[in-house]
């Protein structure tokens, strides 16, 4: 008896040994099978990944190896949700700043032949402050620059020819005679069929070469306003209505010290406040000058933000500040006052301060040193 229940167990326990090794086998080659798909499920990512370069040229490399490690995965996806990011930005355009586009492509080819620059001046500044512009970077750019005035020179004629504009507005510096050569400058735009329209003032240099490679990262049938505000916040104005109403209104708008940008698309929908006599009126409706109301039709009319980019620059702003390593990047650069204290680019530049108080040749030297007045091998 007891020897039959001795086999019993013995058999007992050779059956359930056999069984649990049974189950070690099905377990550990169902683990071999999905150790086996992962390497399978990230080759797919990776061609996945490939397939895209086209956008994601930051992304995941041709794999050497047929296996990628989870690090290298991470990598590439990371990189390729960064570049459609960056995809939907350069289509959306929200409103912000333009300095994220220096390194994306181009959404346009343009040249400086699309661009019409204004040069707002008046008579008594013919020498002191436009003909250093004339000797300088609008040397390099007639064909696009037209001044804008308010009395004959016949020396600046002999110079610009049709680009020399009378406005025959007030010469004071008052928000209405602004505004009468603001509306002067945006009908002569209209009319040139250009695709950008670009306010500076006469004591701005303009680097057309970063004005371009900026603007070229627009198309000119968007709405686009380019510039920098000279506030730190929006400004606040009273909208007269009619009939003794009035309403607050606040919105961004870039100083015209700096120089500010509108796309052609922009500028044609802006026409029944601006264009003929309609832009005076405007600016009579929240009595403020011509940059303010520039930003008023666009911002609080048409509600298109404004675009900020930290390339422009006023003599409202310290420009000591302006890297001399950076130079070349800047699209517009000023001089004058600020604190009392003298206001200019900092650098040594071909030229003595004494000789070039507004630094403007030295920085001209600095970017076309083919100049024939620049002097040779100078160290800045």
């Amino acid at each position: 008896m007891s020897k039959s229940s001795g086999k019993k167990t013995v058999i007992s326990i050779t059956s359930a040994g056999f069984t649990c090794l049974l189950l070690l086998l099905v377990v550990a080659q169902h683990q071999r099978v999905q150790v086996d798909e992962v390497p399978n499920q990230r080759e797919m990512g990776t061609r996945s990944l490939q397939s895209t370069d086209t956008l994601a040229t930051d992304g995941v490399k041709a794999a050497e190896q047929q296996v990628n490690s989870e690090a290298q995965a991470k990598k590439g996806f990371s990189a390729y949700f960064s570049k459609l990011t960056r995809g939907r930005r350069e289509a959306d355009k929200p409103a912000g700043s333009a300095q994220s586009t220096t390194d994306a492509s181009p959404a346009e080819d343009i040249s400086a032949d699309d661009i019409f620059i204004a040069v707002k001046t008046t008579k008594k500044f013919h020498q002191s402050r436009l003909n250093l512009l004339l000797d300088t970077w609008i040397s390099r750019n007639m064909q696009q620059t037209y001044i804008f005035t308010d009395g004959e020179d016949e020396e600046l004629k002999k110079k610009m020819g049709s680009h020399a504009i009378n406005t025959n507005c007030s010469a004071a510096h008052s928000r209405q005679a602004l505004s009468c050569k603001m509306a002067v400058e945006y009908d002569k735009f209209i009319e040139s069929g250009k695709k950008w329209f670009c306010h500076v003032d006469d004591d701005n240099y303009v680097n057309m070469r970063t004005l371009v490679k900026l603007l070229s990262h627009y198309p000119h049938t968007q709405d686009m306003y380019i510039g920098k505000p000279s506030l730190d916040r929006p400004i606040e104005a009273t909208e007269r209505l009619g009939d003794n109403k009035m309403r607050p209104v606040n919105f961004w708008f870039a100083t015209g010290g700096a120089g500010f940008c509108v796309s052609r698309g922009l500028a044609l929908k802006m026409s029944p406040w601006a264009s003929g006599g309609h832009f005076m009126n405007t600016a009579e409706k929240i009595r403020l000058p011509d940059d303010c109301t520039i930003g008023y039709i666009i911002e609080s009319v048409l509600g298109v933000p404004l675009t900020r980019s930290n390339f422009f620059h006023s003599h409202l702003e310290n420009l000591q500040q302006v890297s001399r390593s950076e130079l070349h990047k800047q699209i517009t650069l000023s001089y004058g006052m600020f604190e009392n204290k003298r206001n200019i680019i900092n650098m040594k530049g071909a030229f003595p301060v004494e000789e070039d108080p507004s630094r403007f040749k030295s920085v001209h030297c600095l970017l076309y040193p083919d100049t024939p007045w620049c002097p040779l091998q100078v160290a800045y």
